[in-house]
């Protein structure tokens, strides 16, 4: 049993004559336990998506110093914009937009090509005419002043 225990990478117990892996799950969430466990397997593999986001969009990869306290403060921001970014998708984003990637919404969106002019004490975004993403915008905009409005 010792000499089976030491092969294997994670820890076991046999019940009759079958080996289980065992593993246990920690939280604050007060659901039956039935339920935890439901819902900790639907998660599967959504922590390795994220770390691919961080990794790929925001380039997590690439510290941008060998000062820890810069790396530390470059990280925050970071994650600071994954959880924009996602608080975006969900509460602002129409739903054909609320699954692309944050690389996605960055060409698609955020780098339209546009002037910014400042006319009357006011901040204006002037697109082309038959831009397609001007109306997609406007609807955006709309919703971002819709959250702004509503009560805390």
């Amino acid at each position: 049993m010792e000499e089976e225990q030491k092969q294997l990478p994670f820890p076991t117990m046999k019940f009759s004559q079958t080996r289980y892996k065992m593993f246990g799950v920690v939280t604050n969430r007060n659901l039956p336990g039935q339920e935890l466990i439901e819902w900790h397997r639907e998660r599967w593999g959504k922590s390795e998506e994220v770390h691919s986001v961080m990794k790929a969009d925001l380039a997590e990869g690439k510290l941008p110093s060998g000062d820890f306290g810069d790396n530390a403060a470059w990280w925050g921001i970071m994650i600071l914009a994954l959880n924009l970014n996602a608080l975006m998708r969900q509460l602002v984003l129409p739903k054909e937009w609320s699954t692309k990637r944050l690389k996605a919404i960055r060409f698609g969106l955020i780098n339209v090509a546009g002037r910014v002019m400042k006319r009357a004490r006011q901040l204006f975004i002037r697109l082309s005419g038959g831009h397609p993403f001007a109306d997609l915008l406007i609807d955006i905009r709309g919703r971002i002043m819709t959250l702004a409005q509503a009560p805390p």
